[in-house]
Order: structure tokens, then C-alpha cells, then sequence
């Protein structure tokens, strides 16, 4: 166990919920990856990973979650990221990946309804 990070999955109302909690970084990224590639061998509709309580994430926990989004829609699935903080939220601002993810504010938008490509 990475102490840097914690990882659980819920499920709510049969949709994989991934809850990241602390630095996502070159050491913990590979912790993060077993848990959304696990999920997404489920193949799930959808998705979601919620980042709220993420303080730090560097270019390998992105390019993780870039994994995660292709093994999904690979299978016809969706990945949505949620909880976004600022300096999260900043990351995928620079590298233009805010256009490519579904982000939404709260983990109860992201298991509401239908959800589509922005």
C-alpha cells in the first residue's frame, strides 16, 4: 500500500465508483491504474472516477486515467471523472485533456442520468 494515496471502489445503483484520495504521482499511478483497469475489465456502462479529495496529480496519473478512457470505450463504456479541485483541474487545462474527459463537479452528477461527450 502506497501511503501517498488510498484507493476505493463503491458501486451505487450497480455503477463502479473509483474514490482516489491524496498524490497521484510516478509511484502511486500504479495503484490507481490496477483499480480503474480492474473496473474496466467489468465492463461497465460507465464509470467513475471521483478526484475530490486528489491534491496532487502529475503527467503518469493522467496518462493512467487516459488508459482507463480507452479500455472503456474499447468495450462501449464511459469514463467519468468528478470532483475535480483546482489544481487537478489545472492539469487537464494544460495538456487540452478537459476537452476529451467527461468532468463534472460532483460524484451525484456523474451517476445521474444518461451522460454524454461534452
Amino acid at each position: 500500500m502506497n501511503p501517498k494515496i488510498e484507493i476505493e471502489v463503491e458501486r451505487t445503483d450497480g455503477i463502479p465508483v473509483v474514490k482516489v484520495a491524496g498524490e497521484v504521482d510516478l509511484y502511486s499511478s500504479p495503484e490507481l491504474r490496477r483499480a480503474v483497469l480492474a473496473e474496466a475489465e467489468k465492463r461497465p456502462a460507465k464509470l467513475v472516477v471521483d478526484l475530490s479529495k486528489v491534491l496532487y496529480m502529475d503527467s503518469s496519473g493522467v496518462a493512467t486515467l487516459v488508459e482507463g478512457l480507452q479500455k472503456l470505450e474499447q468495450n462501449g463504456g464511459m469514463l467519468v471523472l468528478c470532483g475535480l479541485g483546482e489544481m487537478v483541474q489545472e492539469v487537464f487545462k494544460l495538456t487540452r485533456l478537459d476537452s476529451v474527459f467527461r468532468i463534472l463537479p460532483s460524484v451525484e452528477e456523474a451517476l445521474s442520468g444518461e451522460v454524454t461527450r461534452a
